[in-house]
């Protein structure tokens, strides 16, 4: 039987983001209890298939095969697609999801930025398309489809079009057509994000954390605090130095002995901030909101503007662990910074609800 709802997934957080998905809308198989959580009772939706497009990356890789197993656990079925694996990887992929894409009757995606998830929605024939937050740029998707622009990921609006973007420029093109409700064609946006700008006939639907509460904790709390990294210096948004600047003062400042990478941040970064700031660095092998629903967890968690100052504080809602943002200093963008770039982040961290807020001088020491 083919699969009623595909589901798209590039990366650790998309794929928990539609397990959160498909458990607001009771589609959660009966399990035993697994570790530190709790089974639920609604039984599966028949035919959900969550189809995970490989990155090439070791972390991304890895904690992408953690989730996978998460989601088989809750009785869906993951297909894993090899999609970067060559230069022939693209075509097999594609033509090997055609078919069912074309009986689906719904199609949820992770990333509306993909150039693969767009060349996917040309292809498809469903009536009902979800996306499911893929971090912060969820925000930014949701406004340009309300202003009708083309769709750009935020650190790189205002820069120069490459040839790439002119040769994919249609197929984008389609794709935001795809992701504008008419006729019989639905529209949802599940997100935890503060969605402002609702574009005409979207639904937009709030992600609260409900299945990572119900299924991992509540954590061990600690007395210290915890830094959370982010890949502001790997976009070429902000400059190295002053990123590693920025850190040191934080932890000392805050007594922070923990940094938890972000899966997208260098070794080679990593390796200088732990011998020049003396945290211990984490690599988690699971998105961060299940790690710290897991815990030990800080009584205090540090974090530069970023997706988890607004889906944190819901997954560890009542266990009295306090958010902590802090802004990003214009003095630490490159020159390479989109102009977009300080507007989008000061954004991310003024919409943030349930996070205390740091003054910029405490930030630089």
């Amino acid at each position: 039987m083919s699969p009623r709802t595909l589901a798209f997934v590039e990366s650790p957080v998309q794929l928990l983001n539609v397990l959160e998905w498909a458990h607001a809308r009771g589609h959660t198989a009966d399990r035993a209890p697994g570790p530190g959580g709790t089974a639920s009772g609604a039984r599966p939706e028949s035919g959900l298939t969550l189809v995970v497009l490989s990155p090439t990356d070791p972390m991304s890789r890895g904690q992408l095969r953690r989730m996978a197993q998460l989601a088989r656990d809750e009785g869906h079925e993951v297909r894993w697609e090899e999609a970067r694996g060559g230069a022939g990887a693209p075509l097999r992929t594609i033509g090997g999801l055609a078919g069912p894409l074309r009986r689906a009757e719904r199609v949820v995606m992770g990333d509306p930025f993909s150039r693969y998830v767009q060349l996917l929605l040309t292809i498809t024939r469903a009536r009902e398309l979800v996306v499911v937050d893929d971090g912060t740029a969820t925000m930014e998707f949701v406004g340009q489809l309300a202003r009708g622009e083309r769709l750009v990921r935020w650190h790189r609006k205002g820069g120069r079009r490459g040839p790439r973007d002119l040769v994919l420029g249609p197929v984008s093109a389609v794709a935001r057509r795809r992701l504008t409700p008419g006729g019989e064609r639905r529209v949802e946006v599940f997100s935890s994000m503060p969605i402002d700008e609702t574009p005409q006939g979207v639904t937009v639907t709030a992600n609260r954390f409900a299945w990572t509460r119900a299924r991992f904790g509540p954590p061990g709390v600690t007395a210290g605090a915890d830094l959370v990294g982010t890949s502001l210096v790997e976009t070429g948004v902000v400059d190295g130095d002053r990123y590693l600047d920025a850190v040191r003062a934080l932890a000392e400042a805050h007594g922070a002995t923990r940094y938890f990478a972000h899966r997208r941040e260098s070794a080679e970064k990593l390796h200088r901030l732990a011998v020049e700031t003396g945290l211990q660095v984490v690599r988690p092998e699971l998105p961060l909101e299940l790690i710290a629903r897991r815990g030990p967890i800080g009584r205090t968690i540090l974090s530069f503007p970023s997706t988890v100052v607004h889906t944190l504080p819901l997954a560890l809602a009542g266990t009295g662990v306090r958010v902590t943002v802090c802004d990003i200093d214009p003095s630490w963008l490159t020159a390479h910074a989109s102009p977009r770039a300080q507007g989008f982040l000061s954004g991310v961290t003024g919409t943030a609800r349930d996070v205390h807020r740091l003054a910029r001088t405490a930030q630089t020491g």
